[in-house]
C-alpha cells in the first residue's frame, strides 16, 4: 500500500524584494493611550528577532477617540505599520477585513495589551511558514504555561473550553487567547465561512478548522492579566453562547461544506506503516486492555457468587463462558470498530476458541494448585488473574486476526 500524505509547500524563505512573510493584525477600539507603545513594542521585537520581512497592521474598528490618529502617526514613523479603518465595530470583522486585503502568506494578530509574551510569536508562526501546519494558537492551559489573573477570569476561561469540548467536541485547548496565527491559503477558504464578528470569531474558525481535518499547532505561552480590559465579561459570554448554539446547529444539520473543505483543505492519508507496527495498534492495545480489564472484574464477580453452589470448576466454567461472550462483542466494537451484522458468527466463533484456550488455562491452573496447595480463595483469586492475563494475550492476537487489523 503506497501513502498519498503530502505536506503543506513552506513558504517561500526569500520573497520579493518588499513582501512581507508574515502580517500581524492588531485590532483595536479606542486604544489611543496604548496603541502606540504596543505597535513600537512589537515593531521592536520583530525587527529584533524575526528573521523574515513583515508587516504590522492596525485594524482600527470604528474609534471614536484619538486612536485614528495615532495609527496614522505609527504609519508615517514605522515604514513596516499599515492601518486599515473600518466603520463599523467588531474584533472578528476588523480581523476578516485586515486578513481578507493582507497579500502576506501568514497572517496572525494579537491583543493591544500584549498580554503574552512576545518570545512566543515565532515558535506560534514557525509551523505555518515551514508547511507544518495550518493554524497556531497560544494556549494559557498547558502546563507550561504561566499565567498571572484573577480566579473569576481562570474559571471563566476553564469553563469555556470545557462547555466547547462538550457541545462541539473541540480539541484545542484555549479558544480565546488572543494570540493565534493562520496560513492566507487556508484563511481565504474558511474566513467567508465564519458568520461571527465579535469574540466568537476565533472559537468558530477553530471549530471549522478542526472539522475540515486541517492541523492546529498550540504553543505554550506567559500571559499576564490586563487589569484595564474593557471587555464586556457577561455580554461576551452570552454572544459565545448564542455563537455555540448556531455553530452546533450547522454542524448538525450538515449546513456547513465540511466535506468540500475536508477534501480541499484536509492531509491526505499517512504512508503505510512498517510491517512490525500495523496501523492503528497501539489505540487497539489500549482499548482491549480497558475491556480485559472491565471483562475480568466481571469474570471475578461471577465466579465468587457461582463459588459457593456450584463449587470452583463449574464456577470458572459459567464466568468465563459469560465474560467471554460479553468480551469478543466489546471488542469486536470498541476495539476493532467492527459493526453490524457481518461476519458476526465467525468472530464470536473466533471468541470461542479464545474462551476455550482460556477455559484451558484458568482450569489447568486450579487444577495445579488444588493438587498442590490446600483450597485457598485468595489463592485461587491469584492464579485466576495470572492465568486471565495469559488467556487475554492469546485472545488479542486471535480477534486481531480475525478482524483483519482494522485500524
Amino acid at each position: 500500500m503506497t501513502g498519498t500524505y503530502a505536506p503543506r509547500a513552506a513558504v517561500q524563505a526569500r520573497p520579493a524584494a518588499g513582501s512581507a512573510v508574515l502580517d500581524v493584525v492588531v485590532p483595536v477600539y479606542n486604544e489611543e493611550v496604548d496603541l502606540g507603545p504596543c505597535v513600537r513594542r512589537l515593531h521592536a521585537h520583530l525587527t529584533a528577532h524575526f528573521p523574515y520581512p513583515f508587516r504590522i497592521t492596525v485594524a482600527d474598528n470604528a474609534s471614536v477617540d484619538g486612536t485614528p490618529a495615532v495609527a496614522r502617526a505609527l504609519a508615517d514613523e514605522l515604514p513596516e505599520v499599515g492601518v486599515l479603518r473600518l466603520d463599523e465595530k467588531g474584533r472578528g470583522r476588523a480581523l476578516r477585513a485586515a486578513w481578507s486585503a493582507s497579500p502576506a502568506p501568514v497572517l496572525a494578530y494579537m491583543d493591544v495589551d500584549l498580554s503574552t509574551d512576545l518570545a512566543a510569536l515565532l515558535p506560534l508562526v514557525a509551523p505555518l511558514i515551514s508547511g507544518h501546519s495550518d493554524l497556531a494558537i497560544g494556549t494559557r492551559l498547558a502546563r507550561t504555561s504561566r499565567v498571572v489573573r484573577g480566579a473569576k477570569r481562570e474559571v471563566i476561561s476553564r469553563g469555556y473550553n470545557l462547555l466547547l469540548r462538550g457541545a462541539l467536541a473541540a480539541r484545542f485547548s484555549d479558544a480565546q487567547c488572543g494570540f493565534k496565527a493562520i496560513r492566507a491559503d487556508v484563511a481565504a477558504e474558511l474566513l467567508p465561512l465564519v458568520r461571527d464578528t465579535g469574540w466568537f470569531f476565533d472559537t468558530e474558525l477553530l471549530v471549522l478548522a478542526q472539522r475540515a481535518g486541517l492541523r492546529i499547532h498550540e504553543v505554550p505561552v506567559d500571559w499576564v492579566d490586563d487589569p484595564d480590559s474593557r471587555v464586556d465579561i457577561v455580554a461576551t459570554a452570552l454572544a459565545d453562547l448564542r455563537g455555540i448554539g448556531r455553530l452546533g446547529r450547522a454542524l448538525v444539520t450538515g449546513a456547513l461544506p465540511l466535506a468540500r473543505l475536508r477534501a480541499q483543505l484536509g492531509r491526505g492519508p499517512l504512508p503505510a506503516p512498517p510491517a512490525q507496527v500495523p496501523a492503528g495498534l497501539p489505540r487497539q492495545l489500549a482499548r482491549f486492555a480497558a475491556v480485559g480489564v472491565a471483562s475480568t472484574l466481571a469474570y471475578l464477580l461471577l465466579f465468587l457468587l457461582a463459588r459457593g453452589p456450584l463449587g470452583a470448576q463449574p464456577a470458572n466454567l459459567l464466568a468465563l463462558l459469560l465474560t467471554a461472550v460479553a468480551n469478543t462483542a466489546a471488542n469486536r466494537r470498541l476495539t476493532f470498530g467492527v459493526t453490524g451484522r457481518r461476519h458476526a458468527g465467525r468472530h464470536h466463533l473466533q471468541g470461542l476458541l479464545a474462551f476455550a484456550l482460556g477455559l484451558a488455562l484458568t482450569s489447568g491452573s486450579l487444577a495445579v494448585l488444588h493438587a498442590t496447595t490446600p483450597p485457598s480463595r485468595g489463592w485461587e483469586l491469584t492464579v485466576l488473574v495470572a492465568a486471565n492475563l495469559a488467556a487475554a494475550a492469546l485472545r488479542f492476537l486471535l480477534l486481531r486476526l480475525a478482524m483483519h487489523h482494522r485500524p
